[in-house]
């Protein structure tokens, strides 16, 4: 028989946060605000769906707990309205219903659902959920943040070279153009040795160092 180690107990959700619990149940809503909240971790109730839109607007919130079945809106109806508002799309939405059945699990996830809990709750294993939740979309939202930034360089290395393919172009044609001068025209010659030193401190300076000395594998995807 294995033995069970008690550890000191400690808060789950031990990080700033605000999670709407939305359930028509003034009881389970109640024992939301017990279980779930924290110090760090403030909850708000809502009892329907418009109720629950409505909050979501007025306070900006980090995650939605959405009961399925409620009045006026239901939770499928809720998230499909959430995921196309361009102000809460991006919220991170957890679906609670007493009907684990595989339609249900199907339909919220295709709407856009992280996650799917089943009643009744256990507060402890939902905290954990929540938790989870919550650092699975923060990761996300830094590699898409970091996926922005390593496009937006990419096309930067691309400009400068660019850039430099066109001064290395001026750089030819005003030597040549000097050289063909000669001293014919000394006036020409000297505005086109000027136009030649600044091409070649370009070139040769640190403009492009920043993507000439980039990774590899960054400047090349």
């Amino acid at each position: 028989m294995s033995e069970v180690r008690h550890t000191s107990w400690s808060y789950v959700l031990d990080e700033p946060v605000r999670i709407l619990v939305v359930d028509d149940d003034p009881t389970l809503r109640e024992l939301a605000s017990v279980h779930l909240a924290t110090p760090a971790t403030t909850v708000l109730t809502a009892a329907d769906g418009a109720a629950a839109l409505d909050a979501l607007r007025k306070t900006p919130c980090d995650l939605a707990l959405l009961d399925i079945e409620m009045p006026r809106l239901d939770g499928f109806d809720v998230l499909a309205r959430i995921r196309a508002d361009s102000g809460l799309r991006q919220l991170p939405v957890m679906m609670l219903t007493a009907h684990d059945d595989i339609a249900s699990i199907d339909r919220a996830f295709t709407l856009g659902a992280n996650a799917f809990s089943s009643k009744p709750v256990n507060w402890r294993l939902l905290s954990y959920q929540i938790r989870f939740v919550l650092r699975s979309w923060s990761l996300e939202q830094q590699i898409q943040a970091a996926g922005k930034s390593v496009a937006t360089y990419r096309q930067a290395c691309a400009e400068n070279r660019h850039l430099r393919e066109r001064c290395e172009t001026i750089l030819r044609d005003a030597r040549a153009v000097r050289a063909a001068a000669g001293h014919d025209a000394p006036a020409h010659a000297a505005c086109l040795q000027r136009i030649i030193a600044s091409v070649s401190q370009i070139i040769e300076g640190d403009v492009f160092a920043r993507c000439d000395d980039a990774p590899a594998l960054v400047a090349e995807g």
